[in-house]
């Protein structure tokens, strides 16, 4: 246990570990120091000088952003002597700032337009004409106003420190100082953005958020991105029904303040003007708008005739619809449409790594476990590409505790930046080079191992019996694609296995069977889209429903055709890459749409069947009674916190299909479907990218 040392701030006693900075100390009593240039969880900058404090017995003001509590300080944070520095400090500072909170995108949440309120003179006696410099656009994403800024340096250590790119360096000194991209007048980095929500000021905007609202005419909704499986917490900023910005300034989720440039810009997908706000039925050939009324009884006629001629049906389910709409899916396939053909895209071998487990407690990683481990191991993926969070969550971890990465990968990552090994093994081998980290992994307390979609089958099971041998406590990860693909595979959308991965009697067709039979009699394609890149049903005959978003190839093949909502804009719940449940609630409005839990709910009951309530509360109750490993607390993830489930093992006897493990191969600046509807993803020069390529500028 570290050496506990006692301070006294403004009168109170305070008892924390020696070497905690004061300013620190200050705040777990619940005192504020005012700091512009200091960010917790990042080096020392004590540029500022707003955060000035008096400690007795010390001749001069001491920044207690770089000040190590020691026993027997004793430190006055709003003294006369220290609020008199703090209004010289602003003084400075707005020597040469603008005044037009009026029209900053900043106006309303500006810590310098606090701190002014708060302690600054009503006149200045600079006098002199303001130093001016133009507005800079960086990128579609981040525009930068050099006359705003204030030179903390927030932006160039988050994007150097936080995520290993370096995009933004320092040019010039004194009043001339910008912050300036390293790539000359443009950004080639990761467009996350965290340099904008980081910045105090009105320097560093975004693209998509510009002169558009102020933060008092929005309303916040608390939601989960809709992207890749890591499931970031993302407040959406929502103004009129439509999504104005989305970032996670409050750092209420799992992932703090950090979003990728998925979850900060590419919310512009749910207002596109190709979404699909009508239904569509096939007429003489053409697919022609209908009514909700019209298109729900035609596909209630259709399953009814197809249930009474027993015919045979097919359903694929959605790595991106919530938990309670893939439990009532597979709930519908299996008693409304009698039968185990329902499947889904399926990016990672979830299934091998249970069956190997067997079932043992604390045996899958957090999110959280990632920033405590004493060292991870990352197996065949490109981290940051594909799993941001994940990424800086290793990355925070070796800059605060040191603790290794060591990498498996087909190609440079940016995780070799600070790996203590790197090995290059061709997709499908990396197995086969576990025995060169054995002495290394072996050394340390515990270990956290996150393997990719090139690890299935055998290769999963020779990877938990190398954890199992090297003595020391190993958690796993199998990283997946989309937000619920996780989800997906718990809730049973699969031919062989029901929700909780209990086998069926008598297994169905998987998707690759589906697309291969020639006598479907009805396929239901729920969010998803199969037959991408020209791909198409063997059974001509087949009758297609689609619930969908916007006219996908498979969309176009359909007979009938529901326009659904996004994940963005209904309640729910969804389950992450490390199994950990969280609710998303309903955002933006676009009219004309509906959940597709809604959608299933209205044709099981045009056809007789009670299905249960189709409401997200009332379907995630029997959720939390039928599904092993799923009876969460229901007021942590109420609170916005993130639940882990439990899953039970596999029998072994239960065949994985491995073969059916495809990652579509996602990077910063693409997802799937969404993604081609995004354009600001689109928009960026970095776009598409590719795996194993290193953005650094």
């Amino acid at each position: 246990m570290a050496n506990m040392v006692t301070i006294t701030i403004n009168g109170r006693q305070i008892t924390v570990p020696a070497g905690t900075l004061v300013i620190e100390a200050a705040k777990q009593a619940g005192i504020d120091i005012p700091a512009f240039c200091y960010y917790e969880g990042f080096s020392v900058q004590a540029a500022c000088r707003m955060c000035l404090v008096e400690v007795e017995k010390m001749p001069k003001l001491q920044p207690s952003c770089a000040l190590p509590a020691a026993e027997g300080m004793v430190i006055h944070t709003e003294s006369p002597k220290v609020v008199e520095a703090r209004k010289s400090m602003l003084e400075f500072l707005l020597t040469n700032h603008p005044l037009d909170c009026p029209v900053c995108d900043k106006g309303g949440e500006c810590e310098l337009q606090d701190m002014t309120f708060r302690y600054g003179l009503g006149e200045s006696r600079f006098l002199e004409i303001k130093h001016h410099a133009d507005e800079k656009q960086w990128s579609p994403l981040v525009f930068y106003d050099p006359a705003r800024c204030i030179l903390c340096y927030r932006c160039i250590r988050v994007c150097d420190e936080g995520l290993g790119v370096g995009a933004l360096g320092l040019s010039y000194r004194g009043v001339s100082a910008e912050i300036i991209p390293n790539r000359g007048d443009h950004l080639e980095c990761d467009e996350c953005g965290w340099c904008i929500d980081v910045c105090p000021v009105g320097a560093l905007t975004s693209g998509t958020y510009r002169y558009r609202s102020r933060p008092w005419e929005m309303n916040y909704v608390p939601a989960v991105c809709t992207h890749c499986s890591n499931g970031c917490k993302t407040t959406l900023s929502v103004r009129n029904g439509e999504i104005i910005r989305a970032n996670n300034r409050d750092r209420s989720g799992i992932n703090g303040e950090f979003l990728c440039v998925k979850g900060r810009f590419a919310f512009d997908f749910v207002h596109s003007g190709e979404r699909l706000q009508t239904p569509l039925i096939r007429k003489d050939g053409r697919l022609e708008p209908a009514s909700w009324s019209e298109a729900l009884k035609a596909a209630a006629a259709r399953v009814r005739a197809s249930i009474e001629r027993n015919g045979k049906a097919a359903v694929i389910g959605s790595t991106r619809t919530t938990n309670e709409e893939n439990y009532y899916l597979q709930k519908f396939a299996r008693q409304v449409l009698r039968t185990n053909n329902i499947d889904h895209h399926r990016s990672g071998d979830v299934i091998t790594l249970l069956q190997a487990l067997g079932g043992r407690e604390g045996a899958l990683a957090t999110v959280q476990d990632l920033y405590t481990c004493d060292a991870a191991l990352v197996v065949g993926a490109d981290l940051s590409q594909q799993h941001p969070l994940l990424a800086v969550q290793l990355r925070a971890n070796w800059r605060h505790h040191q603790s290794p990465v060591f990498v498996i990968s087909a190609g440079p990552v940016r995780e070799d930046q600070y790996a203590a090994r790197s090995i290059r093994a061709e997709a499908g081998t990396e197995a086969d080079r576990l025995e060169e980290l054995r002495a290394d992994l072996q050394a340390r307390r515990n270990l956290v191992i996150l393997y990719g979609p090139s690890m299935k089958g055998e290769a999963v099971r020779r990877l938990v019996a190398f954890g199992d041998s090297l003595g020391i406590p190993v958690k796993y990860v199998c990283l997946v694609d989309y937000a619920n693909s996780r989800g997906a595979l718990d809730m049973g959308l699969l031919p062989h296995l029901a929700p909780g991965y209990r086998p069926v009697e008598i297994p169905g067709m998987t998707l690759d069977a589906m697309l291969e039979a020639p006598d479907l009699d009805l396929v239901w394609v729920v969010g998803a889209n199969p037959l991408e890149g020209g791909r198409r049903f063997v059974s001509r005959d087949a009758f297609m429903i689609v619930n969908e978003l916007f006219l996908t190839e498979t969309a176009q093949q359909a007979d009938i055709v529901f326009p659904a909502m996004s994940l963005y804009e209904k309640n729910g719940t969804v389950t992450n890459v490390c199994g950990e449940v969280q609710r998303t609630k309903a955002g933006p409005k676009v009219m004309g749409t509906k959940s597709d839990l809604e959608i299933l709910g209205l044709i099981a009951a045009q056809l007789g069947f009670d299905l249960g309530v189709p409401l997200p509360d009332r379907v995630f109750e029997e959720i939390r009674r039928e599904v092993p490993g799923y009876n969460v607390p229901l007021a942590l993830i109420a609170t916005g916190g993130a639940a882990p489930t439990k899953p039970p093992a596999v029998p072994a006897e239960v065949d994985a299909q491995p073969e059916l493990v495809r990652s579509s191969g996602d990077t910063l600046f693409t997802s799937g479907t969404l993604g081609k509807y995004s354009k600001k993803l689109g928009e960026v020069i970095e776009a598409p990218g590719r795996l194993y390529q290193v953005l650094v500028p």
